[in-house]
């Protein structure tokens, strides 16, 4: 492992470790945060602080992969009936012998906008969803963190909560319509069903799997998420405190192998 990666790896800890260390249990309310953080159209800001880490990249397997994704949650109201839900993902990426000769690389990567139109309250069967444009931003700094086009296409998400479950998909698919004529083009459809159960006491255990089909290499991706996470309060500040551990069930020849980890740091905002 890259000393870079050790230092980040400890930084990761050493942050959660400082906010657990001055986190009290939320109670109820917190127990209703978790549940409406599960819900990726609830109209409420949050941000997300995401780590994971992934090894055994490439043909050789000799590659790793630290990567925080940034993912600020911003709910818009335009209506009584209406709210956009804007959900950003960008990546700040460091990365080393992805394939031989590649070397190393840090900066970011590009950056995923969806923007979901959701209605404010569920239908009579339970229902919620939300609908919209995703954007592929080509903002990596370096080659190899960026597929260097411009990429659009549509968005959803339908979910159902029910006591303290929550389960459904989110979805997407994005073609590249611009950029760097001598890169491959983006066609590729992601495909995230999810399910989570919150506790009385705030913790939140899921399973999710972030599948995703390159039509044009014809290959899968599909790492499987088993999550689990407590929402407490460090002052008045509610917190979502998380972690993972992913199996690669598929992946490119390229792409990530085995088991790899995640952990999240989620600010709350609610009304």
């Amino acid at each position: 492992m890259s000393r870079v990666v050790q230092t980040g790896l400890a930084g990761i800890a050493s942050l959660i470790w400082a906010c657990a260390a001055g986190a009290q249990e939320a109670g109820q309310d917190g127990a209703d945060l978790a549940k409406k953080l599960n819900n990726p159209v609830a109209a409420m800001i949050s941000v997300p602080f995401q780590f994971n880490y992934d090894s055994e990249i490439g043909p050789e397997r000799d590659g790793e992969r630290i990567q925080l994704n940034f993912q600020p949650v911003i709910p818009v109201p335009l209506n009584d009936d209406w709210n956009m839900i804007s959900r950003t993902i960008l990546p700040i990426i460091d990365q080393d012998d992805i394939f031989p000769g590649a070397g190393s690389q840090f900066g970011l990567g590009d950056i995923t906008q969806s923007l979901f139109f959701s209605p404010t309250h569920p239908g009579e069967s339970g229902i919620i969803w939300g609908l919209g444009p995703v954007f592929l931003v080509p903002t990596g700094t370096d080659e190899l963190l960026s597929a260097e086009k411009w990429g659009a296409g549509p968005t959803l998400v339908v979910l159902r909560q029910s006591g303290g479950w929550t389960y459904g998909a989110l979805m997407n698919h994005i073609w590249s319509f611009a950029g760097d004529a001598d890169r491959d083009d983006v066609s590729a459809t992601f495909l995230q069903p999810f399910i989570n159960f919150t506790t009385h006491d705030a913790w939140t255990f899921g399973v999710n799997a972030e599948s995703s089909y390159d039509w044009e290499a014809e290959q899968w991706s599909i790492p499987v998420n088993f999550t689990v996470s407590k929402l407490v309060t460090i002052g008045h500040q509610p917190v979502s405190l998380g972690g993972a551990v992913r199996y690669w069930a598929d992946s490119t020849d390229g792409g990530p192998h085995g088991l790899g980890a995640r952990a999240t740091i989620t600010f709350l905002f609610p009304e």
